[in-house]
């Protein structure tokens, strides 16, 4: 837990503060303890993997998306990280100037912009990635079924769309 008090003490504090309303403090629950999640998970596997890569979080879903998808357009970066294309921007112009990525005019649109990995780049996530994933495999060691769990989150996902 990243601030003073522990989880359990939040909760507690939660439910005597606002224990006279009616809500329902489990779906409370299971929203605030996905958002912590997601922030212990991220600033794990940035303190972990990242930062001996040099690499931000967003830089390296940059560089996901880019990897699994080939060539693909600036807007289908920033939509697929849910970052602005200001914030991409700045990213690109770093991991361009690391020789990572590289930019190009769309071949069926000359107003957009493609992004492919270059061959230090796909080199780079062909040698960062099992460490990801082995960073992963250690967070989730507790969770018992991790299919549910996966399904479980796709759900709140498509809950919110």
């Amino acid at each position: 837990m990243a601030g003073p008090h522990t989880l359990a003490e939040t909760e507690r504090q939660v439910a005597d503060r606002l224990g006279d309303l009616t809500l329902d403090f489990e779906a409370m629950a299971v929203c605030s303890n996905l958002f912590r999640a997601a922030n212990a998970v991220r600033n794990h596997l940035e303190r972990s993997v990242l930062a001996p890569a040099d690499l931000t979080w967003t830089a390296f879903v940059v560089l996901w998306v880019v990897w699994i998808w080939d060539r693909v357009e600036t807007r289908t970066i920033a939509a697929e990280g849910g970052f602005s294309k200001a914030t991409l921007s700045g990213v690109l112009t770093t991991l361009e100037g690391r020789g990572l990525v590289e930019r190009s005019r769309s071949e069926t649109d000359g107003r957009l912009v493609d992004v492919a990995l270059t061959s230090s780049g796909e080199k780079l996530m062909r040698g960062l990635f099992p460490k990801f994933n082995a960073e992963e495999r250690a967070i989730t060691r507790h969770v018992d079924d991790l299919g549910s769990a996966a399904a479980m989150l796709r759900a709140l996902t498509f809950a919110t769309e």
